[in-house]
């Protein structure tokens, strides 16, 4: 039995697939399965899949299911044996100690839920990094209620948790990802959360249009063009002709300072980020005191 059942859904991505195998394969701690779970794939994905040449992979070559595939990741998730999951997107990259460093994390916690800082990759290379950990309470209520900025490829969950929470629910049209991990919360699984990114996340084929997709990257990658102290190496440069995938890829296997110089980064994002807010409060208190004292002294000269 493995350690560990990796579940990598896809749906006509062969430009792209073979990267995020490549990062699974990849992994510090190689004690897991692949389940490359094909949703009615019409082009090549088949080919890209079966030049890997590694036990450890396997294909489902499955007919399309509604909406996203997601009863096709469920063939996966009942035929997992491994007692930790994890997930990755077909257009996504793990970083090499995302199983290890992720399980460890959650056997040294005693949680059965766990997530790393998302890091999203826009399509000019600008790499976004979010804080988000759900652990107060005004920050998971949000969650729960308005959104998911966690994408699938940080999480990873004990297998055991499907004996309360089930699987992945099969009936809704888009996002159930982020229901399966309510359903998870609210089953009461104990959560942890990485402040360490372990992935990148890069934005999917059919959301171009509107970029990341998600308002609080967005809102990020606009801070990202104007301000002159966003880190460079969180600038990567997309070769022409040639997808962000395959640039990441490239530059994570060539150069083996990238993955520190990526993670020490995200420390002068965050500290800039905090150090923002904290003039701005400082601001706003200076400025009710100002005004407080000049409400103060006009009632002095009223009244006397």
């Amino acid at each position: 039995m493995p350690r560990y059942s990796v579940i990598l859904p896809t749906r006509n991505r062969a430009d792209v697939v073979g990267f995020a195998i490549r990062s699974v394969l990849a992994q510090t701690d190689g004690d897991f399965e692949l389940f490359v779970v094909g949703d009615g794939c019409t082009d090549g994905t088949a080919g890209i899949v079966e030049t890997f040449k590694d036990a450890r992979v396997r294909w489902l070559d499955l007919a399309k299911a509604p909406h996203y595939g997601y009863a096709n990741r469920n063939v996966a998730l009942r035929d997992a044996s491994g007692p930790f999951i994890a997930y990755i997107a077909h257009d996504d990259l793990l970083l090499p100690d995302h199983l290890e460093r992720l399980s460890r994390q959650l056997e040294r916690e005693r949680a059965d839920w766990i997530f790393s800082r998302p890091l999203w990759v826009s399509l000019d290379g600008t790499i976004v990094p979010y804080a988000v950990t759900l652990r107060h309470d005004d920050e998971r209520q949000a969650y729960m209620a308005e959104g998911n900025p966690i994408p699938m490829s940080c999480v990873m969950h004990r297998r055991s948790v499907m004996a309360t929470a089930g699987v992945w629910p099969e009936d809704v049209p888009r996002s159930a990802d982020w229901a399966y991990w309510k359903n998870i919360l609210n089953s009461g699984a104990r959560l942890a959360s990485c402040r360490v990114p372990t992935t990148l996340h890069f934005v999917a084929d059919w959301r171009r249009a509107t970029n990341l997709g998600q308002p609080e990257a967005m809102a990020l990658l606009e801070l990202s063009a104007r301000e002159p102290w966003w880190p460079a190496v969180h600038r990567r440069r997309i070769a022409a002709g040639g997808t962000e995938q395959a640039s990441l890829y490239r530059w994570m296997t060539e150069d083996v300072t990238a993955v520190d110089a990526l993670r020490d980064a995200i420390d002068l994002v965050v500290d800039r980020l905090a150090w923002d807010r904290t003039c701005d409060l400082r601001d706003r208190r200076n400025a009710r005191s100002l005004g407080q004292r000049l409400t103060n002294r006009v009632r002095r000269l009223v009244s006397g």
